[in-house]
């Protein structure tokens, strides 16, 4: 049996203590802080300095009650349920490394009856990085445009997605493939992102951004109202049917896909006289045309800024004098009625009520302009070995769905395919729960919660198990405890 206390948080000359607790293994004098600031030397003793987080859920809120084993050291078996069903939480439990080194706390429990274990580790990760969905329709920059940050690139922009501009910030190449400025450039804004701050960032190419999750994005100094009901395509399918008897042609103006009121298949069934009036752009299916425009931060997502110069022409055998045209964007934030004079040209008129009602209904069906911050990471060999002799074990269980991860409490979206990749809502994790190490990577908890029987044949560590009775005892006037985020649901084991 190896001594660990010989080797790891080992006391040197002075009173330095050598922490373990990470690749830089830092030599923390007396009353100092290691260079993460998590962990410190307190009087000769290797101290974490941020508090274990115990989240707590009271019988109260509905949920089912959940009796933990009741023991005042070993894993016996008893049961005495408590008055609160508490979660031990992997924020400020300190970490695996290295990678023989069981996790922090493996607590034995039960629910429903059934015997549960749930290990808690905070997981240092070199292989992470953020996704940042924008519900926009401003174009942002180009597709794979790089995204700066006090001078260095944290990230890409990735592929548009329905209503919203993604980034890819953050991941290995940029935290360690580039130079150390970038690396830590890149940690810093990935850490303060998770710690749901704001950040300012560069596209090249494109826009000056504002993100801070939870938050409707800033772009080029002006914060974003509303995410778009749909493309303009969508926008002419949800309300022909309203438009009618209104007016007699809509242009609903997007980078993506334009629609045409009276040329869509919508406007075909409802009977509408066809209007003559063709825009520019490709055509694809009749009343939806790509490429109308290029992309920018005018209507609906493009460069423009008079929607009567999408018009490419105007058919006298099909238009008339008096024609009713409206033009609005993807948000209904932009919109124009005019009228066709005598030799068929646009004119503008006052909108009329009716009208100017099923401008307001687009708005309405518009979601708040929102940035969403999602964290995602790789679980390696330090984590996995923390739980088990056998690694690939809990990959597999994993994987087979008979094992439940969270972060800090948080459900976390498991990838398919190999390895343990996940990915979790940063606003759904508490305040507090990420930190990072000059390696540079970030630090995020992670917990394995799993039937009792499943985690001994997989060879867990059941040596190590303690009752959440026995952990209290030892830790809970020193842990930080906070209620249950009723928006989670609670992490018992797969059945």
């Amino acid at each position: 049996m190896v001594d660990r206390t010989a080797i790891f948080g080992a006391v040197e000359g002075d009173g330095i203590v050598r922490c373990d607790a990470c690749p830089v293994l830092c030599r923390i004098r007396p009353g100092r802080a290691g260079a993460c600031h998590r962990y410190a030397n307190e009087e000769g003793r290797l101290i974490r300095t941020d508090p274990l987080v115990l989240l707590t859920q009271s019988v109260e809120s509905g949920a089912p009650v959940v009796p933990f084993l009741d023991a005042a050291g070993d894993w016996d078996g008893g049961i005495a349920p408590p008055p609160p069903q508490t979660f031990v939480t992997a924020i400020g439990a300190g970490t695996t490394y290295p990678d023989y080194k069981p996790a922090p706390f493996i607590v034995a429990s039960q629910h429903a009856g059934v015997d549960t274990v749930t290990v808690v580790t905070e997981g240092i990760f070199s292989y992470c990085g953020l996704k940042a969905k924008i519900d926009t329709d401003r174009h942002l920059g180009p597709e794979a445009a790089r995204v700066m940050h006090e001078g260095e690139q944290i990230g890409h922009v990735t592929t548009a997605e329905y209503g919203s501009q993604m980034l890819s910030l953050g991941g290995v190449r940029h935290l360690t493939g580039g130079s150390k400025r970038e690396g830590n450039v890149t940690c810093a804004a990935m850490l303060a992102l998770c710690g749901k701050q704001a950040i300012e960032v560069q596209i090249e190419g494109g826009s000056k951004l504002i993100l801070q999750a939870g938050a409707a994005p800033i772009v080029n100094g002006v914060v974003e109202q509303r995410m778009r009901v749909g493309c303009g395509s969508a926008a002419i399918g949800i309300f022909a049917q309203q438009w009618q008897g209104h007016v007699d042609e809509v242009i609903v103006v997007d980078d993506h896909i334009t629609g045409v009121l009276t040329e869509h298949q919508a406007g075909k069934c409802l009977f509408m006289r066809p209007a003559g009036i063709r825009v520019r752009g490709r055509r694809s299916t009749p009343g939806r045309y790509f490429q109308v425009a290029h992309p920018g931060t005018g209507w609906g997502g493009t460069d423009v800024t008079d929607p009567l110069t999408l018009i490419e022409s105007i058919d006298p055998k099909l238009a008339w004098p008096g024609l009713r045209l409206l033009l609005t964007s993807t948000t209904g934030e932009d919109a124009l009625y005019v009228e066709l004079d005598e030799a068929l040209r646009p004119v503008t008129r006052p909108m009329p009520e009716a009208v100017g009602r099923t401008v307001a209904r687009i708005g309405e069906n518009c979601e708040p302009a929102l940035t969403s911050i999602l964290f995602m990471a790789g679980a390696g060999g330090s984590l996995r070995a923390g739980v088990t002799e056998n690694p690939i074990l809990l990959t597999r269980s994993v994987q087979q769905g008979d094992v439940r991860v969270t972060m800090g409490g948080a459900p976390c979206y498991l990838y398919p395919g190999g390895g343990i990749t996940i990915m979790a809502d940063v606003l759904r994790i508490p305040d507090k729960a990420f930190g990072h190490v000059p390696t540079p990577a970030l630090v995020a908890p992670l917990e394995f919660t799993l039937r009792a029987d499943l985690y001994a044949a997989m060879g867990g560590h059941v040596d190590q198990a303690l009752s959440l009775a026995a952990l209290l005892a030892q830790h809970g006037d020193a842990a930080s405890h906070a209620a249950w985020p009723d928006a989670n649901p609670w992490p018992s084991p797969p059945s």
